[in-house]
């Protein structure tokens, strides 16, 4: 059994030009992050994809039903994809997030959840992949914890480096995994 998935970021929100990092907090696109929406759609839809897997948040939403306007793949919203909860910090500015994400690795935001927690949510959405669409290649369109889950899980990052790597942006990052063989139990 493989699934194999391209992982690609929402577009650009008005939270991230306003230097906030979002959360659970539901942010549109900005006019930039609507054309890249489009792009992403051009890019995409002859990619061979059975379907679209994404994040129900407002600007994961809003990217995928920009890029496929015109038609394409199925498109299924999943809750689990979303990023992080921040709880009482959904909506904070970007530069304090960065400087303090590893302190909530195991220890939940205020009123929110930790990485660690967000990571293993948006595992059991990578596990579920194999009940379906085994042998086959899907979008998924997410955030930061989705990405990362990706990390973790397929390529066995430690979650530790993944809260702290600068990783360039890029159009789009690919896996072929076995959905059975991810074990949602904290990896060290």
């Amino acid at each position: 059994m493989s699934v194999q998935v391209v992982f690609e970021t929402h577009s650009i929100s008005e939270d991230n030009e306003a230097g906030r990092a979002s959360g659970w907090s539901h942010s549109r696109l900005s006019p930039r992050g609507r054309q890249l929406a489009a792009e992403l759609g051009r890019r995409r839809r002859d990619d061979g994809l059975a379907a679209v897997f994404c994040s129900d948040l407002n600007r994961a939403a809003e990217t995928v039903r920009l890029a496929f306007a015109s038609g394409g793949p199925e498109i299924l919203f999943d809750w689990r994809l979303r990023e992080c909860d921040y709880g009482e910090r959904n909506g904070g500015l970007v530069a304090e997030h960065a400087a303090t994400r590893a302190s909530f690795l195991d220890t939940p935001y205020p009123g929110g959840e930790s990485w660690r927690q967000a990571v293993r949510r948006v595992g059991g959405a990578l596990v579920d992949l194999g009940t379906r669409w085994d042998g086959q290649r899907v979008l998924v369109v997410g955030h930061n914890a989705t990405h990362w889950a990706l990390e973790h899980y397929v390529h066995l990052a430690p979650l530790e480096d993944l809260l702290v790597a600068q990783r360039p942006w890029q159009t789009g990052w690919e896996y072929s995994f076995d959905p059975a063989t991810i074990a949602l139990e904290p990896r060290a």
